[in-house]
């Protein structure tokens, strides 16, 4: 028996159609519509047509969909909508952080309005020529190819729940993408001079005393507990906790991995004298939106110190190189980079590997016992 539901063609007409009382005039050449009732979500989609045949046709194209006689896969066609919600409430489940949650309905938005375009609107019917016009479109809304890359790693996410749901018979293969090196983010910790420089600049790089108080209070959070600028800008007062030592406990917003990373004593007695408006935070206050607030922070207070202090801009992004001061010192002194990929928070060792592999001492000593070896050969 068919589950298809009734979906009703209709127009909406423009303010000076003679017909526009009439939802169902099929006389006049204004825009066709659909609507429908599935699963006991209401849907209402534009045709892209003005022609009431065509309207109908793209009626029976969705209607043949959702009853599966357009695809035999499975015996439950699923929507795109559906999937996509199912995907982030999941998500949300895992406990993974409020940035990626809205990251990933930003992206799945508009891979289900790419679709919706092309006339698909259930996971059955996206196909492998689906996803590789999905993603040339990318070329314009992601310039960098290492945008590009880690959107598609977050496509394949989705793709694999899908298919791990049963919606899928098979996960669809996705373009290859190779990063331009001129895209990828060096990692580029601060010398032990530069990061001298850097403090002795807060105070010509911004007058107010106040402010250069409170930023130089966040580049020291970054440079000696690793976090990154919008995990250190919202960072609460409670999570600086005391427990025999000072540290920082508390969970990546990326990723939503928890991290507790001991801080120097002096370090913690600076973060503790920051004035703020808001008690809950030691930055920010509270209200407004936390992107907004995060990149003004980068853009006010990092940039221009780094600049003060006459540090090469070697990469498009600066406050990060305090992030990887604190994971390379880490590093060259032998702790171990499991270790440091756990203080960082990262979801997976691989992505510490990716960026500071080369840092590692072991590795390094290696190396040089082999160059040195082949002297004495």
């Amino acid at each position: 028996m068919s589950t298809a539901p009734i979906i009703t063609v209709f127009v909406r007409h423009a303010a000076d159609c003679k017909y526009k009382g009439d939802e169902f005039s099929r006389r006049c050449q204004c825009r066709k519509h659909l609507r429908w009732t599935h699963n006991g979500v209401q849907y209402r989609r534009a045709t892209g047509t003005r022609s009431w045949a065509e309207a109908e046709q793209a009626k029976r194209d969705i209607e043949d969909q959702l009853s599966g006689k357009a695809v035999v896969k499975t015996e439950a066609p699923k929507s795109l909508e559906e999937a996509i919600l199912l995907f982030v409430q999941n998500k949300t489940v895992e406990n993974v952080g409020a940035h990626l949650i809205r990251t990933y309905k930003r992206e799945l938005g508009r891979l289900q309005a790419y679709c919706e375009r092309e006339g698909t609107f259930t996971v059955q019917g996206v196909t492998r020529e689906t996803l590789i016009g999905f993603c040339d479109t990318w070329m314009v809304t992601y310039p960098s190819s290492y945008t590009r890359l880690k959107v598609k790693e977050r496509l394949s996410g989705f793709l694999t729940f899908c298919f791990e749901s049963r919606w899928l018979d098979r996960k669809p293969k996705l373009p290859r993408i190779t990063v331009d090196p001129v895209d990828s983010p060096p990692t580029m910790p601060l010398t032990a001079d530069e990061y001298t420089r850097l403090l002795k600049a807060v105070p010509e790089a911004i007058t107010d005393p106040t402010e250069a108080q409170r930023a130089r209070a966040l580049i020291q959070l970054m440079r000696w507990s690793g976090l990154a600028i919008r995990d250190a800008v919202t960072l609460e007062r409670a999570e600086l906790i005391h427990d025999g030592v000072y540290r920082i406990v508390t969970a990546r917003q990326k990723t939503g991995v928890p991290v507790s990373v001991p801080i120097p004593p002096a370090i913690a007695a600076e973060l503790l004298a920051v004035p703020n408006s808001n008690p809950k935070y030691f930055f920010w206050s509270g209200s407004g939106d936390e992107e907004s607030f995060t990149a003004a922070w980068g853009t006010d207070k990092v940039a221009p110190v780094l600049e003060k202090a006459g540090i090469p801009d070697v990469c498009h992004m600066k406050s990060h190189r305090l992030r990887d001061t604190f994971a390379v010192d880490l590093l060259v002194k032998g702790v171990p980079i499991e270790e440091v990929s756990k203080l960082l928070g990262h979801e997976s060792i691989r992505t510490t590997e990716k960026h500071y592999a080369k840092w590692v001492k072991g590795r390094q000593d290696r190396l040089d016992a082999l160059v040195t070896g082949a002297w004495a050969a």
